[in-house]
């Protein structure tokens, strides 16, 4: 195993973002061999601190040449340099797994887990029930046949949308969400570069699925509600994309919802394009009225959804509501990717569904997470908080004297740990001056009040010197 090397490049006097300098600094020395092929690097946490900046700058900058194919990252030993000869497949973590021995001591906010609100005791009654089952079937390959009935339990696990006319031959099974874009994206995508068009801040398993996909991603601009139609439709002329991935119920990392008039003009235009929709509604658990781009475009149109921000992100269960007539494809999809889903999980996601667990469970999440939005809103209302009914984050425009990055940083080091909205930008994207705070269910409520407060605190104390 190689050693870890003392690298420190010299940013003080690099302009633009402290990332994009990082970026820079790693390509310049692995070109003048300053940096050897399989050398190990500094783990983030060591570099940032050398560096003075935030772990979520160094992180990004990593995370961007390993894209490159500049680095290598192996889970469990760390970031090399890469070979001159890259192996195949994807070259970087979907995301960065938490370590409870480094973050120790911190209230992390940064993603949206669920509290144990009794999802662990059902689980355990429903395996136990569906163990006694001497029915069951454990030998043989799972089929789409056999999930008929768990289709249609999702069907009406979905009415509280308004998706048009669906059925259970417009469902199709995944083991969660992000392997339900992959799915789409298999099924949508022809050609050695199709396009794929996100919005200009959007949740980082659009572009991981695109670049799997061997898709080029293209931001479009957007506004407090979302992508803008004129945007959209010059993107459409300029790239020719094919597939559109977008949250109008509940924007990740913004907080925006669509309107009915914008959704509708949307598609319009991806009609009009020939544009297939990718609508995540992963993450919202509040009840909605407003018709879906399902049910505005439903020739067109792949609705995603899961388990993961409602019962348990453990179980790895999602669906997609299909475009009509596209239901067979996209099991035929599924079939080739992995059959079907894993049989136990099929059994225990049905026995949950049929007891009434999953809905007691989804309404008592909702109430967990009621009172984390109240508390949010009793600390941080006076600043520019932007948050939604039903929805585990919210996004937070600084006041003026803070930039994202000195606040990320400077909360890390008051014990908050929360995402500066550059994380969900392109490259060479924009992003606000803002950040995204999860309300996290893991993190018990007085440690949250807390976090809330360190965090009102530091936005009313700009620092006078912005070099970080």
């Amino acid at each position: 195993m190689a050693d870890t090397i003392k690298w420190c490049p010299d940013l003080s006097a690099a302009e633009g973002p402290k990332y994009l300098a990082l970026m820079r600094a790693l390509r310049e020395a692995i070109r003048t061999g300053e940096l050897a092929e399989g050398a190990q690097l500094p783990t983030v946490r060591d570099l940032a601190w050398q560096l003075k900046v935030t772990p979520g700058t160094v992180a990004r900058a990593y995370s961007l040449a390993t894209q490159e194919g500049m680095l290598a990252a192996t889970v469990g030993r760390g970031t090399f340099v890469a070979s001159s000869s890259p192996r195949l497949g994807p070259t970087q973590a979907l995301f960065i797994e938490r370590d409870p021995l480094l973050d120790q001591g911190r209230v992390d906010l940064r993603a949206p887990i669920l509290p144990d609100i009794g999802q662990n005791a059902a689980i355990v009654r429903a395996l136990r029930d569906i163990s006694e089952d001497p029915g069951n079937d454990w030998v043989d390959y799972p089929s789409q046949r056999a999930e008929a009935p768990l289709r249609a339990a999702v069907c009406a696990w979905v009415s509280d949308r308004v998706l048009g006319a669906i059925g259970p031959d417009d469902i199709v099974l995944t083991h969660g969400g992000q392997n339900a874009i992959n799915l789409i994206l298999q099924c949508c995508l022809r050609g050695d570069r199709p396009v794929v068009l996100t919005e200009e801040l959007a949740y980082p398993g659009f572009r991981h699925a695109a670049r799997l996909a061997r898709a080029e991603v293209v931001a479009v601009e957007m506004d407090d509600e979302g992508i803008t139609p004129e945007a959209l439709e010059a993107a459409c002329r300029r790239h020719g994309a094919r597939v559109l991935c977008l949250t109008p119920e509940a924007q990740n990392p913004t907080t925006g919802r669509m309107s009915p008039e914008r959704r509708a003009a949307i598609a319009q235009i991806a009609r009009r394009h020939d544009l297939q929709i990718i609508e995540d509604d992963c993450y919202s658990l509040s009840l909605s009225n407003w018709p879906a781009i399902r049910a505005l475009a439903p020739e067109r149109t792949w609705y995603v959804g899961s388990l993961s921000k409602t019962v348990s992100a453990g179980l790895r269960f999602g669906y997609i509501v299909a475009p009509t007539g596209m239901g067979q494809t996209g099991r035929l999809t599924a079939q080739h990717a992995f059959f079907a889903l894993a049989r136990p999980i099929e059994a225990l996601v049905m026995q949950l569904f049929d007891s009434g667990e999953a809905a007691r469970l989804r309404d008592k999440v909702y109430a967990d997470l009621e009172e984390r939005i109240q508390m949010a809103v009793n600390t941080l209302g006076a600043f520019d908080l932007a948050w939604q009914p039903g929805l585990r984050f919210a996004f937070l425009r600084l006041p003026s004297g803070w930039r994202s990055s000195t606040f990320v940083a400077r909360a890390e080091g008051a014990g908050v740990m929360i995402r500066s909205a550059d994380e969900y930008a392109l490259v060479h994207g924009r992003a606000p001056n803002a950040v995204r705070i999860a309300f996290s269910g893991n993190v018990p409520a007085p440690a949250f009040r807390g976090a809330l407060e360190t965090v009102a605190r530091l936005l009313a104390d700009p620092p006078g010197d912005l070099a970080v």
